[in-house]
């Protein structure tokens, strides 16, 4: 899994996607790009993921794998998922 973080004052967005997934353009009734430039950070753990979205005040993901973990630790509800072009995004926000 990707990820890139991005930090402004107090404010930490999480960037997140599986491998596979990365360089993609998703065409489903929105189109995405899961572009390098925004996603390609270091490759991570599991554990390494989830701190992060831990201390996220935003979080944008892409992936079963990246989504999955992200559930397993509590973060977003399987209900809060959609699917583009058939890949799981779901983003979270903290206010």
């Amino acid at each position: 899994m990707y990820l890139k973080i991005y930090k402004n004052r107090e404010h930490v967005l999480v960037a997140a996607c599986d491998k596979e997934v990365l360089g993609k353009t998703l065409n489903g009734n929105t189109v995405v790009e899961i572009s390098r430039a925004f996603y390609e950070g270091e490759c991570v753990s599991e554990e390494e993921l989830q701190k992060a979205l831990q201390n996220a005040t935003t979080a944008n993901i892409f992936g079963e794998k990246t989504i999955k973990c992200a559930i397993e630790c509590g973060l977003i509800d399987q209900d809060s998922v959609i699917l583009i072009d058939g890949v799981p995004h779901a983003q979270i926000f903290r206010i």
